[in-house]
């Protein structure tokens, strides 16, 4: 096969921090060809290079044989480059079309016909599901990543490169996709996927690239790998794969949610009468596409969401034999009244940190009110920022950096660190370890299930329905709004919660 882009020598810096270093590989026309590496080991960086939102400090890129400069994403489009990046680049309000020709130039007025039968003809030929004319806004999370796919391909894009692009897709639709992207490969286009997903690697791709720390480890041919090879290369030591999964043990009732109904500010109501029980000594898993009341069902609990009349969210303290009403009460007043509820919110930046403070500022955060005098004390929260950074293996120049310039996975490490270290008696996680690397990831899973065997109420929203089976109790599945369904754990298979997943009560009653 022959080299779609070499890269010699590639090395980045953003101030005293090497984000790559010397890095020499090469992406073929024809393969998939899978990029790994820990949080921070500069995969994105490396790749935005690629697709010319960075330019290198020093090294060559080569382009079918010929030295480039790709100093912007239009030159990189002119070299036949296209960078799918995880969060989606689409205007809501436009529709299909006018997204895949937004920014392009032409005399006149657009041909919106013969921008309909190119965009026909690109769907056609790779099995695309695409409706030129339908809004961006009315669109699933997999069409909306459809569409940014033939964006590209429309652009004439013959490398194109994935950023995470399964993180937000049930099983089906990721098998679809991986059906499309070898119809890709057999057209002779080179694909790059960048995924922690370590089986979907070993599925899709040819061959896999490890990055560690910045620099280039090496590139194996996937029918060589393991999942437990791959994570070595990528940590550079032994490690262990293994999630831990005891039975529930002296199960108490922590939250008992009924009724739950939300409406948003556009009057659409996001969660429709949901009822279950949450309980201490159980992880209880949380799966839906996404967008489908997740975060609206986790914010309503913890006091951040208004939600309709008649809705319910009562909290039984191991103290005390009565139960509490949080429906109403800020999350201050939750707090004040003794309920040790913590919070790994979906919107890590938005919501979870404050991205212009470091590590340290940001523990303090979660306990601000400890400090003695005017000054909030800062001893504790500092050794807390550094038994995180250590534990964890945050990857910061300082506890005292702004968060905000770390990696999303290092983001994700402080954030749910700083969580658990709050002694809770019921954690919800919202995608927990979206971001994160496998070897990262599966210490996520352990503390988790630490914090249930210390009787702690675990309710975790993931994505990943291998691992949801494999770490849960119980799943309850959302499908627009609404509760599908609540499934045994360990009994339970990723088919048939990606059809929960995928079908409202209304369509399941109806057959």
């Amino acid at each position: 096969m022959e080299d779609a882009i070499k890269l010699v020598n590639i090395t980045k810096r953003f101030g005293s921090v090497t984000a790559n270093k010397d890095i020499s590989m090469s992406i073929r026309r024809g393969e998939i060809l899978s990029l790994l590496g820990e949080n921070g080991s500069g995969k994105t960086t490396l790749m935005n290079i690629l697709s010319g939102i960075y330019y290198q400090d020093e090294g060559q890129i080569y382009v079918n044989g010929k030295e480039v400069a790709i100093k912007t994403p239009g030159e990189a489009f002119d070299l036949g480059i296209g960078m799918i990046h995880q969060h989606f680049k689409l205007v809501d309000v436009f529709t299909a079309a006018e997204n895949i020709v937004l920014g392009l130039h032409e005399q006149g007025k657009f041909n919106m016909k013969a921008v309909h039968e190119k965009v026909k003809s690109i769907c056609d030929k790779y099995g695309f599901n695409i409706e030129p004319d339908q809004k961006v806004y009315e669109m699933t999370v997999a069409e909306k990543q459809t569409l940014e796919i033939v964006k590209v391909l429309y652009r004439g894009a013959d490398i194109l490169i994935l950023d995470e692009p399964t993180a937000v897709l049930t099983p089906q639709e990721t098998q679809k996709l991986f059906t499309v992207m070898r119809e890709m490969k057999k057209d002779g286009k080179a694909i790059v996927i960048i995924t922690h997903k370590l089986h979907e690697v070993l599925d899709v791709s040819d061959r896999v690239s490890i990055l560690r720390r910045g620099e280039y480890v090496g590139t194996v041919e996937t029918k060589d790998a393991t999942e437990l090879s791959l994570t070595e290369m990528m940590v550079g030591q032994k490690v262990s794969l293994d999630l831990s999964r005891s039975e529930p043990k002296n199960r108490t009732k922590r939250l008992e949610i009924k009724n739950l109904n939300v409406v948003n500010k556009d009057g659409v109501k996001v969660l429709k009468d949901i009822s279950f029980d949450a309980y201490g000594g159980e992880i209880l898993g949380i799966a839906g596409i996404s967008g489908c009341g997740q975060k609206e069902l986790l914010e309503s609990i913890a006091g951040l969401q208004l939600t309709c009349e008649g809705s319910s969210v009562e909290y039984y303290s191991p103290e005390e034999s009565t139960s509490r009403q949080l429906i109403g009460l800020s999350p201050k007043k939750i707090k004040n009244l003794g309920v040790a509820l913590s919070f790994v919110p979906e919107d890590r930046l938005g919501m979870g940190l404050v991205g212009s403070m470091g590590m340290t500022g940001n523990m303090m955060l979660k306990c601000y009110e400890i400090g003695k005098s005017f000054f909030t004390e800062r001893n504790d929260p500092k050794q807390l920022a550094e038994k995180i950074k250590d534990s964890l293996g945050v990857v910061t120049p300082s506890v005292n950096t702004p968060v905000s310039r770390l990696s999303g996975g290092n983001v994700q490490k402080i954030l749910v660190g700083r969580e658990i270290a709050a002694n809770p008696t019921v954690l919800m996680t919202a995608y927990a370890v979206r971001g994160l690397d496998i070897h990262t990831s599966y210490m996520i899973y352990n503390l988790l299930e630490e914090q249930k065997k210390k009787g702690v109420a675990v309710i975790y929203v993931g994505e990943d329905l291998d691992v949801l089976t494999a770490i849960c109790d119980r799943i309850l599945v959302l499908c627009g709004g609404e509760m599908t369904g609540i499934v045994d754990g360990p009994g339970s298979t990723k088919e048939q919660i990606g059809l929960l997943m995928t079908r409202s009560n209304k369509e399941r009653s109806a057959e």
